[in-house]
């Protein structure tokens, strides 16, 4: 590892230590960004399927029984994000959000934290005024690379693949709380 990256891991690891509330893009970051629309004969409109990886969900879940805070911004209206929030224990949800500034804002308000203690994972264009702002802006490995040049982590793992399940562990660690987190998402 060059001095630039030990520099570098050891913000991301400052940035980490902070946060309190973890906020994500649902398309492409909680899915592989496929939308699969079904219509059905003889009914009007079409019903919407997403798949989401369970790894992620074990992540978001322990970040909940970590005591920090989770949060779904999109820009779709879905019945199936609304049903995986649900499942997960995800404190705020904001779908059909055409812009996230607002409900990024307030999150912070809701949850009485500031946008330093915040950590947010996208994926594209739309995500970049809300990772211009967050305390950790985490973008995942197949996201624009706009987007990636402006965040201060860029996982391992693409969208649906793991990729929040990564920055909880990221955070956990960072904060020296992962040891105490295991049994937890075994219990």
């Amino acid at each position: 590892m060059s001095d630039i990256d030990y520099l570098q891991a050891l913000e991301v690891r400052a940035r980490a230590r902070k946060i309190k509330l973890f906020l994500m893009d649902v398309d492409g970051t909680l899915t592989d960004g496929g939308v699969c629309l079904i219509s059905t004969p003889g009914v009007e409109g079409f019903a919407e399927m997403k798949v989401f990886g369970a790894k992620d969900g074990a992540g978001i879940k322990l970040a909940s029984i970590m005591g920090i805070r989770t949060g779904f911004i999109t820009g779709r209206k879905s019945q199936a994000v609304q049903q995986r929030a649900n499942e997960l224990s995800v404190d705020y949800v904001y779908l059909g959000q055409e812009t996230k500034m607002a409900a990024f804002n307030e999150c912070l308000q809701k949850a009485g934290v500031t946008a330093e203690e915040t950590a947010y994972l996208g994926d594209d264009l739309p995500d970049m005024p809300v990772a211009g702002l967050a305390g950790l802006a985490v973008a995942v490995a197949d996201a624009a690379p706009e987007l990636k040049a402006i965040c201060h982590y860029v996982t391992q793992a693409a969208g649906g693949k793991g990729a929040a399940r990564e920055v909880v562990e990221l955070i956990l660690k960072s904060q020296d709380r992962w040891e105490e987190a295991v049994p937890k998402s075994i219990a």
